[in-house]
């Protein structure tokens, strides 16, 4: 059976999950997040890391992540090969130093 606390937890969880989501959009989400670790020095800016990844994977970037993973920031690059095969490239965002170069599915 469901108790009093839990149903009171679950409407609090409800009214305020959206709020906090709406203030997330507002501000611009995911690109003003990026736009502040390139400020705080922990990303470099996204020509620089497109720059490093057309050196190591020559073709069309189709998807861009910023994402932090243990601690650290990463770039997730997905590129879309002159022979038709996506490849995503992972690197460091603070030192745009290369972790992973992998085949997409």
């Amino acid at each position: 059976m469901i108790s009093r606390r839990s149903l009171f937890i679950a409407a609090v969880a409800a009214v305020a999950l959206p709020g906090a989501v709406l203030a997330h959009q507002r501000r611009g989400g995911d690109h003003d997040d990026a736009r502040e670790a390139v400020a705080r020095g922990e990303a470099l800016p996204l020509s620089e890391i497109l720059a490093i990844v057309r050196r190591v994977e020559p073709g069309e970037v189709i998807e861009v992540e910023l994402e932090r993973d243990d601690g650290r920031l990463e770039y997730e690059i997905e590129v879309l090969t002159p022979r038709g095969r996506v490849r995503k490239v992972t690197l460091d965002a603070r030192t745009g130093a290369i972790l992973e170069t992998e085949d997409e599915d």
